[in-house]
């Protein structure tokens, strides 16, 4: 008899994990996910990627605002799971509900533990300058990414490693590995290790406000924040009185003062050295190549951008 899975996931992230375990031997039972949403732009309400994933299986969904109610703690037990698989879910699981199922929770968490717990660890690691990522399968535990670890996977952040292919390398890597995961916690074979929560670093959500570029700032850490918030919610300048997003950069080795435009190509100097920017975005128009971009547009050599 197939073991059942409950499934926990929201975002694109999450669906490679989901469409493994549907083919898998395991039995997805249902699959909890946040509810529809309001869009940014006209209002329209739309389902999660995971929810959407999940219809197209014929799995059963469950959108509950919150797992506290009676009714949900109980229809939970209902389902009689062997095991639950969380992979970015967006809800803290109630205490309550942890010795439910028979083997417990198992999240696919995008960082190696202990460092970068939390809401945006892919953003904060590239934003910081970490040299390594990966994802850590672990035990959920009701202190938030505090469980103990059975596997880590680990992947190399470059200059050109931006958030969006970060998630993508991790969301494979987590789909590739998930079931050989569960066939050693159902063959008793995890060996559980504790974190060093000595060594924990939080990876708080990213701000709208964090995104503005600070020329003050070091040209390697102004090109972490441009990857680091590649594709959402973009790094930023304002220039005669226009907002500019940088999709793509790098290091170059002239000098000025910082936010000065120290040539028609729009390097652009910072606290050491200065960044050669790629693609760029004007407020309301495409993303362009830097050839592209300049082909319609002066640059003013010597100008400071804020």
């Amino acid at each position: 008899m197939s073991k059942k899975i409950i499934f926990m996931g929201t975002p694109q992230f999450s669906t490679r994990t989901l469409k493994t375990l549907f083919s898998s031997k395991y039995e997805v039972v249902c699959v909890y996910t946040q509810p529809p949403k309001k869009s940014s732009r006209g209002q329209r309400v739309r389902k999660s990627p995971i929810h959407e994933l999940a219809e197209s299986l014929n799995l059963k969904v469950k959108t509950p605002q919150n797992l506290k109610s009676e009714n949900e703690v109980n229809f939970f037990k209902s389902l009689n799971p062997f095991l639950v698989v969380v992979v970015a879910y967006g809800n803290i699981i109630p205490k309550n509900y942890l010795d439910i199922p028979e083997k417990g929770f198992i999240n696919i968490h995008a960082s190696l533990l202990p460092k970068w717990r939390g809401a945006a660890p892919i953003q904060r690691s590239i934003m910081n300058n970490e040299k390594e990522s990966g994802i850590s399968m672990m035990k959920i535990r009701e202190q938030l990414d505090e469980g103990a670890y059975f596997k880590q996977l680990k992947v190399k952040i470059d200059q050109q490693t931006t958030s969006k292919s970060l998630s993508d390398t991790l969301s494979k890597l987590g789909a590739e590995n998930i079931i050989e995961c569960l066939e050693l916690i159902e063959n008793n074979k995890a060996n559980f290790i504790e974190q060093d929560h000595s060594n924990a670093t939080y990876a708080k959500k990213i701000d709208k406000s964090e995104s503005k570029i600070k020329w003050h700032d070091t040209a390697q850490n102004i090109i972490s924040k441009i990857n680091g918030l590649n594709p959402s919610p973009g790094a930023w300048f304002t220039y005669d009185g226009y907002r500019y997003k940088i999709w793509k950069a790098s290091i170059s080795k002239l000098k000025g003062k910082p936010g000065e435009i120290l040539d028609e190509k729009f390097i652009v100097a910072c606290e050491n050295g200065s960044i050669n920017i790629l693609e760029i975005q004007k407020e309301g128009k495409n993303k362009l190549s830097i050839e592209k971009f300049l082909t319609g547009f002066e640059i003013k050599k010597g100008d400071i951008l804020e």
